[in-house]
C-alpha cells in the first residue's frame, strides 16, 4: 500500500465563535466559559412561543471583517434560514443559519508548506446560532443538556477541497486561526472551543473524488493533521482490501490517536431548509462596508511582508506572527525605529520573552510591552550602559513591572562602568596578577585576551565595559 497511488482530497469546515458581548439574537452574555449550566439563556434562545429574534449588529461587523481577512468582500445581500432537525440540545427544533444566501462567498487563504506557497479557496462563510451542549456524565446511564451556548454567534467557514496532505490541512487551520485573531473577529481560544474544525477526507486512484468521511470537532492544529493522516491510511487500507469506504461522521480519540465511527451519512439528511420568517434579510450598503474596511486591523501577511523587508529571519517572523500581541507590538516598533533597534527587540521577544511565556510565568496579554521602554533598553545596550546579560535581567523585570529600564538597572546594580580611568586601574591589577597571560598577549596569542577581559569583569563584579577593557589591555600589551 502506497499513498502515492492515491489522490488525497481534504476540505475543512471551521466554526469560529464571534467575540460579541451578547448572543446572535438575544441580549444574553456570550461568554459561557465559567457559567453555571443553563443560566445564560432567554426565551429567545429557548424558542418560546412569540419570542422574536433580533440580529446582533456587532456580529455582522465581525463577519464583514472576516470577509476582508479572507481576501474578499461581504455580500451586500444575505439572509437567515431555518435548518430543521431534532436533538435534545436544540430547543427550537431548528438552527438559524444562512443556507441560501451566506454573508461571505469565495475568498482565499494562502499557506506555505515545505517552502511552497499554496492558495486555498474559500467556498463560503455563513453566520449561524450555535446549539447547546449535551453532557454525558461518566458511569451514568443518562445525559444532561446545558443550553448556555444556544444562540452563540458562529461564523462557519467552508474551504474548497483544495488541500491534499495532512501538512497542508494543519497549515490551513493555523493560518485561519491567525487571520481570525488578527482581524479581531474571535478570541479563537482552541481550549474553550472558540474554533472547531471538521475535516473531510477522501482518497481515490482517479481524478474523481472518493467517498468522504467527516471527522468533527477538532480543536488543535495537531489533531487536524493527525486525524487527516489517520483517515488517509484507514481509507487506503480498506480500498486495498477490496472494501468500501462508508460515508460517515467520525470522532477523534486524541489519547489513542485514531478516529471512531459516530453515525452514517449514507443517506443525505433532509434538513427542510426554509427562509426564517422572523428575520429580514441583511442588506449592507457601500458606506457600511467601506467603514469596516477602513478600520481593519493589521493582518498576518502585512506583518510578514514588513519584517521580511527589513531582513528578519523567517523563523523569527513566524514566532512573532504566532502571537498577535507580539506581532502588533513589533509592527508598531517598526514604524518608529531603525533596523538595528528592531532586530535587537525581535531577538528579545522571540527568545527571552517567549521563554518567559513558555515557562508559564505570564501570558502575552499580561506583559507590560512599552515601546519607549524597549527602545530605551536597546539604547542602553548600544551605549554600553548595560551588558547583554544585564539587559536580559532588565528586560524580564521590565515586562513584568512596567518600570523604567534605567531605574531597574540602577536598582539591580548592573550599570556598566565606562570610566576609562577606573577600568584602567583594574586592567593594571589584572596584568600584574597574570604575568604569563600578559606575556602570551605580548607574543601575539590574541585568544588569551578573552581570559584577561574575563578577569577584569570578575574584579569589577561584572560592571566594567568589556569593550573598553579589551581596548585598554591591547593598548598596554601591544
Amino acid at each position: 500500500m502506497s499513498t502515492k497511488d492515491y489522490k488525497v482530497t481534504i476540505g475543512i469546515e471551521c466554526h469560529v465563535q464571534l467575540k460579541t458581548k451578547t448572543k446572535l439574537f438575544s441580549a444574553i452574555n456570550n461568554d459561557a466559559r465559567k457559567a453555571t449550566p443553563n443560566t445564560l439563556i432567554s426565551h429567545i434562545d429557548l424558542g418560546m412561543p412569540g419570542a422574536l429574534p433580533v440580529l446582533n449588529e456587532a456580529a455582522v461587523i465581525l463577519a464583514t471583517r472576516a470577509a476582508f481577512a479572507l481576501g474578499t468582500r461581504p455580500q451586500k445581500f444575505s439572509g437567515f434560514d431555518r435548518k430543521h432537525y431534532f436533538y435534545p440540545d436544540l430547543p427550537m427544533g431548528y438552527q438559524i443559519t444562512q443556507f441560501y444566501d451566506p454573508i461571505i462567498k469565495d475568498g482565499n487563504v494562502t499557506i506555505i508548506v515545505d517552502g511552497e506557497t499554496k492558495t486555498v479557496g474559500i467556498h463560503e462563510a455563513h453566520l449561524e446560532a450555535d446549539a447547546g451542549k449535551s453532557v454525558h456524565p461518566p458511569g451514568k446511564d443518562y445525559s444532561l443538556v446545558d443550553l448556555n451556548r444556544a444562540g452563540t454567534p458562529l461564523l462557519e467557514i467552508v474551504s474548497n477541497p483544495d488541500l491534499h496532505s495532512p501538512q497542508e490541512a494543519r497549515a490551513y487551520a493555523r493560518e485561519l486561526y491567525l487571520l481570525m485573531r488578527y482581524a479581531d473577529v474571535s478570541d479563537a481560544n482552541l481550549y474553550y472551543g472558540n474554533m472547531r474544525f471538521d475535516v473531510n477526507v477522501s482518497v481515490s486512484k482517479t481524478d474523481e473524488l472518493g467517498t468522504r468521511t467527516e471527522t468533527k470537532n477538532l480543536n488543535s492544529f495537531r489533531s487536524v493533521e493527525k486525524a487527516a493522516e489517520y483517515e488517509i491510511k484507514r481509507q487506503i487500507g480498506l480500498l486495498e482490501k477490496g472494501q468500501k469506504v462508508i460515508q460517515e461522521t467520525r470522532g477523534w480519540d486524541d489519547a489513542n490517536m485514531h478516529t471512531t465511527s459516530q453515525r452514517s451519512k449514507e443517506e443525505a439528511h433532509d434538513y427542510r431548509y426554509m427562509p426564517d420568517p422572523d428575520l429580514p434579510p441583511v442588506i449592507l450598503d457601500d458606506k457600511f462596508i467601506e467603514k469596516v474596511k477602513k478600520n481593519m486591523p493589521l493582518l498576518p501577511d502585512d506583518l510578514r511582508t514588513r519584517l521580511t523587508q527589513i531582513g528578519i529571519e523567517a523563523d523569527s517572523i513566524e514566532t512573532l506572527v504566532d502571537e498577535p500581541v507580539a506581532g502588533r507590538f513589533i509592527f508598531y516598533v517598526i514604524q518608529h525605529e531603525n533596523k538595528d533597534s528592531v532586530q535587537k527587540i525581535v531577538n528579545w521577544l522571540t527568545v527571552d520573552v517567549q521563554a518567559s511565556v513558555n515557562s508559564g510565568e505570564r501570558k502575552w496579554n499580561e506583559l507590560k510591552l512599552n515601546h519607549e521602554q524597549f527602545l530605551g533598553l536597546a539604547y542602553m545596550v548600544k551605549k554600553a550602559e548595560v551588558s547583554s546579560s544585564g539587559a536580559k535581567v532588565v528586560l524580564l523585570n521590565m515586562i513584568n513591572t512596567g518600570d523604567d529600564p534605567s531605574e531597574i538597572a540602577k536598582n539591580k546594580n548592573i550599570i556598566q562602568v565606562s570610566d576609562s580611568d577606573e577600568i584602567e586601574k583594574i586592567v593594571d591589577m589584572v596584568i600584574k596578577a597574570n604575568p604569563k597571560a600578559a606575556n602570551d598577549v605580548r607574543n601575539g596569542e590574541t585568544k588569551v585576551i578573552g581570559f584577561m577581559v574575563g578577569q577584569v569583569m570578575k574584579e569589577s563584579k561584572g560592571k566594567a565595559n568589556p569593550g573598553l577593557a579589551k581596548e585598554l589591555i591591547q593598548k598596554k600589551l601591544s
